[in-house]
């Protein structure tokens, strides 16, 4: 891809994206520039934190050229965030994007007085290359298009496909980082995301380059497009079991710990176990929606839930959780609630199943328990 330069910066100290999740190697906002014969494409600006750094390398890239186009897929400020000090340098490029992304420019302060609106079908020819315009609204806001240049075979993918990390963090296992972005970041619209997975059906995509994370070619964007048809239609990537607690003083926890061994035991497949309280709450839901199974371990707490496990329950919510089977164990020292608390909150998850019969803990597990987790586990694991 001679004719395109990457040109996104990395922002290694940035320790949570969206000021929620957690980065521990930081984060890259992706740009490129299109070098047609007759025209030039700047795609995307970077985060404000990085904006010089970008401008530099922009202008690098260019030569002894100027932008004809700056292409705004999304208008979210780690993207759009350098857009006015780009506009203020090249005061004569167009600013090409959806008609919400305009609406969006004047919320966020971005004077573009040049400014082109594109739609589902659109083109730009820039001599020898062009771009082709694909509406993806909700992926993850309503003004977000992608666009795709049929002669180098690159989709310019906006936030789908990206992942958490700098340009060159974890170049050998992708998906696991793009998992807990996905399912944190997109996972809430797999409807909108499938739909436009349809249109991009019949295009030859060799390379996909997204807004974050490396570009994808070969057996890695193979592998990025069969995942993104399994996260989007909220299938079931891993059989397993996540056991999730959120545990007071650990008595909550040691039963959530014995649960998992037994569930090993059976043959259940992948188990993994979070404490609420303490590990990442981003991976668990990644987990959560990876697998196909689910135990939610809880004490009761001001007669409701422990507040990790609200939040928890909450953000699964929020994501869209469905398809899936879940297995509740209480813990409550007089008056148990967790369950019923539980239950209520899952309710409104669609084909979520409740597994039966759900298990009570009155302060610490008592030995002769053990055959009830023994009949959850059974429970959970017959279908």
């Amino acid at each position: 891809m001679k004719n395109i330069k990457y040109v996104g910066c990395d922002d290694a100290a940035l320790d949570l994206f969206e000021s929620q999740y957690a980065l521990p190697e930081g984060m890259c906002y992706n740009s490129y520039v299109v070098l047609g014969e007759k025209q030039v494409a700047v795609m995307d600006a970077v985060d404000a934190r990085c904006a010089h750094e970008w401008l530099n390398k922009v202008s690098e890239a260019l030569g002894d050229r100027t932008p004809d186009y700056l292409v705004c897929h999304h208008m979210e400020p780690d993207h759009s965030g350098a857009i006015a000090l780009f506009l203020a340098k090249y005061p004569q490029t167009q600013v090409v994007c959806s008609k919400q992304a305009v609406v969006m420019m004047q919320q966020f302060g971005i004077e573009a007085k040049n400014v082109q609106v594109v739609a589902e079908g659109q083109r730009i020819d820039l001599g020898g290359l062009s771009l082709q315009f694909v509406a993806a609204p909700m992926i993850h806001w309503p003004e977000v298009m992608m666009s795709y240049c049929p002669e180098e075979q690159v989709l310019f993918s906006a936030d789908a496909f990206g992942k958490f990390g700098v340009y060159h963090a974890d170049e050998d296992d992708w998906a696991c980082e793009a998992r807990r972005y996905y399912f944190n970041i997109v996972g809430k619209y797999g409807v909108q995301v499938a739909n436009v997975l349809k249109k991009l059906a019949d295009k030859d995509i060799q390379t996909i380059a997204p807004l974050h994370g490396p570009m994808l070619e070969g057996a890695k964007k193979d592998e990025a497009l069969r995942l993104y048809h399994i996260w989007s239609a909220y299938g079931v990537e891993t059989e397993g079991v996540l056991v999730a607690y959120a545990s007071v003083h650990g008595n909550t926890a040691k039963a959530a710990q014995q649960l998992a061994e037994i569930l090993k035991a059976k043959g259940a497949g992948k188990v993994a176990i979070t404490d609420l309280s303490r590990d990442d709450m981003a991976e668990a839901i990644e987990d959560a929606f990876r697998m196909d199974k689910l135990v939610l371990c809880c004490a009761t707490y001001d007669g409701d839930i422990f507040p990790a496990m609200h939040m928890f329950i909450h953000k699964l919510r929020l994501k869209g959780y469905k398809n899936r089977r879940v297995a509740l164990v209480e813990n409550g020292s007089w008056a148990p609630q967790a369950v019923r608390v539980m239950k209520e909150m899952l309710a409104s998850c669609k084909n979520v199943e409740i597994v039966e019969p759900t298990v009570t803990i009155r302060g610490a597990l008592k030995p002769e328990q053990t055959a009830e987790l023994e009949a959850l586990a059974d429970a959970l694991l017959a279908k």
